[in-house]
């Protein structure tokens, strides 16, 4: 069988081949399960017929439908394949052989050995936390493979690319002074960009700025008397923020536990600055505007602010996960490959992973879990420790974006709802932040809202945030803006109000291991932190020393 596809110049990462000889009947047949067993030839050359690489064995991952074998070919495993250099088309062909295996619909073959894969750890899930472990692996030496679900890498922290805009997959920013990522990220090569220290916050029919005096000295006197809070209020966050800039994070993860409001409280802050500024900022941050999330995460991103930067890397929040994967080996990451189920060995212990389409990988070592919590809960059940929190729905939030030909503020900085009315928490414009996330000559608009609003219909709830905008901007401006897309995120963070036992053993058992915000704390820092704590948790169970 033999497939071609012409693409274009592009920043885009994979090919998907459909193999039409492959076809599986009609829609009301049930699916032929197939797994890809080698790849008998591939050639890619650019148009003007000048090969690039021919006759190469690559990695690839296969689904099957109705219409046929859809097989999706990584081109960065394509050694010498300069794509990214090309200017203009690149044909790929492939012949493929196939291996039918039998088994039920749902792709159990119950047999693990046919078409099976040995390694030394197999991880499941590529998110932040997958990749973290991934990337400690590569570093002890220890063969692995990362087993993903989806068709990319990065779990909730993925952008989209959409009429030649940025979307990142909900509101999230980067904060600079995160101390694991600055171990683990290049920084210079995600060229991040800035976001003014401080906001705008929507009250009494104007905007008022709050700035970090420290960074913005003459700003930070002139909001000492706005009406979003008091002079004593910007005098305690003062006395906070260098609190909190000194407190070791491990300290901070550990020390006693309230909620946020009952800390904001406890310092001392009025009910306005609690109300008109915390609720929005940090509402915005943990999708929890009753800011009932545990203080120890108020504390470290408190800390994180003092001595980081809000950013954005000019090729949107998910260049962060892409540049760890594009960093693993070569043939290590598979993605559209959804874990059906844990395998054990005669003596009970974990010994790999049964996909759904049949195929089983062995681990040497051992699996390490680092999905979303619930899928972590459907493949451990009763083995994965729960925690009142856990146990709670997660924080939810929907993102609306906007195309606009001009923005109504010219500088990178937040937007906060600090009224009690509307359903918008904080808004900002990307573009302004990072001009790279739309056309030339365009802006972009984020809004953000809390929960998922899930008996309005995405033009319903379009029409309410315009209004709301409108009160904001007015009409002329805002009904110029053009509707881009709409995301509701449902899990965007595990619900973490007390008690949360933030530092959890990764360890389930021999061989089994977990990692996530889930099971550390609901910030980019904690994914990354966990993921490695998975693995050096599985080194110390196999008697090896781990390259910190």
């Amino acid at each position: 069988m033999e497939a071609t596809m012409v693409i274009s110049h592009g920043s885009a990462v994979q090919l998907s081949l459909a193999f039409k000889g492959c076809s599986t009947g009609n829609n009301n047949s049930s699916p032929t399960n197939y797994s890809s067993t080698r790849l008998c030839n591939i050639s890619v050359r650019a148009l003007q017929n000048k090969p690039i690489l021919r006759n190469a064995t690559v990695g690839l991952s296969s689904t099957n439908s109705p219409g046929g074998l859809f097989m999706t070919v990584d081109y960065k495993s394509l050694r010498g394949c300069p794509m990214r250099r090309q200017r203009t088309g690149i044909e790929v062909r492939a012949s493929v052989a196939t291996e039918q295996l039998t088994g039920s619909e749902d792709g159990d073959s119950g047999n693990t050995e046919r078409g099976g894969t040995e390694t030394g750890v197999v991880i499941v899930g590529a998110g932040l936390a997958g990749l973290a472990a991934a990337r400690q692996c590569a570093q002890d030496g220890i063969p692995f493979l990362l087993v993903e679900g989806s068709d990319g890498v990065g779990g909730r922290v993925r952008t989209d690319s959409y009429q030649g805009f940025l979307l990142d997959r909900g509101f999230q920013i980067f904060i600079t002074a995160y101390p694991e990522a600055q171990k683990v990220l290049d920084y210079e090569a995600l060229n991040l960009q800035t976001f003014y220290a401080g906001a705008l916050v929507w009250f009494n029919g104007a905007f008022h700025r709050v700035a970090d005096p420290i960074r913005h000295f003459t700003d930070g006197l002139g909001s000492l008397f706005n009406p979003i809070g008091s002079a004593i209020d910007k005098v305690i966050v003062g006395i906070v923020r260098i609190r909190a800039a000194v407190k070791p994070v491990d300290e901070i993860l550990s020390s006693e536990e309230t909620t946020i409001l009952s800390r904001l409280k406890s310092e001392g802050f009025s009910e306005a600055m609690v109300d008109r500024f915390f609720r929005p900022f940090f509402g915005g941050i943990f999708f929890d505007r009753e800011l009932q999330t545990t203080s120890r995460l108020f504390e470290f991103v408190f800390k994180c602010l003092a001595l980081g930067s809000n950013t954005l890397p000019a090729a949107g929040i998910g260049a962060i996960p892409q540049q760890m994967a594009d960093k693993l080996p070569q043939g290590s990451v598979l993605l559209n490959s959804r874990v059906a189920k844990l395998e054990k060995d005669d003596k009970g212990v974990t010994s790999g992973v049964v996909l759904e389409n049949g195929r089983g990988i062995s681990a040497k070592y051992g699996v390490v879990v680092a999905t979303e919590g619930p899928e972590a809960a459907r493949l451990l059940g009763e083995k994965l420790p729960t925690t009142p929190s856990v146990e709670k729905p997660p924080r939810s939030t929907t993102c609306l974006y906007f195309s606009a030909d001009s923005s109504p503020v010219n500088e990178p900085i937040l937007l906060l709802n600090g009224t009690k009315n509307g359903i918008i928490n904080n808004m900002f414009f990307p573009t302004t932040v990072a001009p790279s996330y739309a056309p030339a000559g365009k802006t972009l608009v984020s809004v953000s809202l809390l929960g998922l609003h899930e008996n309005t219909s995405d033009s319903e709830l379009e029409g309410t945030v315009r209004a709301e905008l409108r009160s904001w901007f007015g009409p002329q401006l805002v009904d110029s803006w053009q509707h881009l897309r709409t995301y509701r995120i449902s899990l965007a963070q595990p619900y973490q109000a007390p008690p949360t036992m933030l530092l959890k053993n990764p360890r389930v058992e021999q061989g089994l291991y977990v990692c996530g915000d889930h099971r550390y704390s609901s910030t980019f820092d904690a994914a990354l932190v966990s993921g490695r704590r998975a693995v050096e948790e599985l080194l110390a169970d196999c008697k090896m020393t781990s390259s910190k």
